[in-house]
């Protein structure tokens, strides 16, 4: 998480992002998107979810794109949309500047005149634009690369022309649209720091929608996760890793996720598709409890193991074994259900195959309680 921005250059502090976007689209299965969203001045948002969740709906919406249905979008002092009172100020008026997927780059101009066209729009004359965005170059580095066309940029080298366009607009709000999906795994560790360096200079809020969680985890001071239209979860990047909300959000860390109701006597959680969990530690507020249990926390025995440090111990047959890396991934049907990590030695040396029959155990430390929202 990067610390709370501090303007650049002396420069107030940028606006408060208050939205409210309902929005329905009609079709075989009718969507509708209902979020509430704030993002305070120098902060970075992560818009987590799957594909067709409403992340890009949302981004568009916000940035005049997309008409709300209902709803209230401001910006600051700035009522930007309200359906109700008949305010929806057009996309070219709102100070928001805009990274796409695809970067969408002018491919007939220089990078020069790709960054003086912020300059432009605002009505100033192709000489000042021009030196404006030479200014901008220069402060980020990136003048060698001035007289170049899109084309004969790298990824990475278009992502950041985009991202600096943007900036060179001096929007009150930055929209970041899947910034890194179109760039090679090879670069974009480099590139996602280059890019928290980059929104690290803003003064206003930044809205980051991906559907990588390390992007969200690296890059946000706050994730808001959306499924299905609305949002399931929203917190810092940590609570997000370690307790997620629900299962599509504990499939992101790599968590089995589990959701049962608490039973005080024996310290246990009774679990809703079957089976039991005996946690560290139960929630006192509530009796509807979430678990979360790491792959890696969980030992698999071709045998009922003795009774030992391990509180949780539950027969299951191996469904499928999936090579990750140096590792192995069994998915064992059980009550409950697993996911578990173990070494290639040990599939061979424990002759793990789908069909096997095995029995899990996990300490109760590695198992996390916590109440379900």
């Amino acid at each position: 998480m990067r610390r709370q921005q501090q303007p650049s250059s002396g420069s107030a502090p940028g606006p408060a992002l208050r939205a409210h976007v309902e929005i329905t689209r009609p079709g075989e299965r009718t969507f509708r998107l209902a979020v509430d969203l704030a993002a305070e001045p120098g902060s970075v948002v992560a818009i987590l979810g799957p594909n067709g969740a409403g992340k890009t709906t949302l981004l568009r919406a916000i940035a005049g794109l997309s008409r709300l249905d209902a709803g209230r979008i401001q910006l600051g002092d700035s009522v930007i949309e309200d359906p109700a009172a008949g305010v929806r100020l057009p996309a070219a008026a709102r100070s928001i500047g805009v990274v796409f997927q695809d970067y969408r780059l002018f491919p007939t101009m220089t990078v020069r005149d790709n960054v003086a066209f912020a300059a432009r729009s605002r009505g100033a004359s192709k000489n000042s634009s021009r030196e404006s965005a030479d200014q901008w170059l220069s402060r980020f580095e990136m003048t060698a690369y001035a007289d170049r066309r899109p084309s004969q940029l790298s990824g990475g080298q278009a992502q950041r022309i985009a991202l600096l366009r943007a900036l060179a607009r001096e929007p009150a709000l930055l929209l970041l649209d899947e910034p890194l999906a179109a760039l090679d795994a090879s670069i974009r560790g480099v590139t996602r720091d280059e890019l928290r360096s980059y929104v690290a200079s803003f003064a206003g809020p930044t809205l980051l929608v991906t559907h990588d969680p390390l992007d969200a985890l690296l890059l946000a001071d706050r994730v808001v996760v959306i499924e299905d239209g609305r949002v399931t979860q929203e917190a810092d990047p940590a609570t997000i890793a370690s307790q997620p909300a629900t299962a599509y959000i504990a499939g992101l860390s790599g968590l089995n996720h589990y959701r049962g109701r608490a039973d005080r006597a024996d310290g246990a959680v009774r679990l809703e598709g079957g089976g039991r969990l005996v946690p560290a530690s139960l929630p006192t507020t509530t009796e509807e409890v979430l678990l979360a249990l790491a792959p890696s926390a969980i030992t698999v025995h071709t045998e009922r193991p003795p009774v030992g440090s391990a509180r949780n111990t539950w027969p299951g047959t191996v469904r499928s074994v999936q090579q990750l890396g140096d590792r192995a991934r069994l998915d064992v049907v059980a009550e409950p259900s697993a996911l578990v990590d173990v070494t290639a030695a040990a599939v061979a040396q424990l002759h793990l195959a789908p069909g096997s029959s095995v029995w899990l155990s996990a300490k109760a430390t590695e198992v996390t309680a916590y109440p379900a929202s």
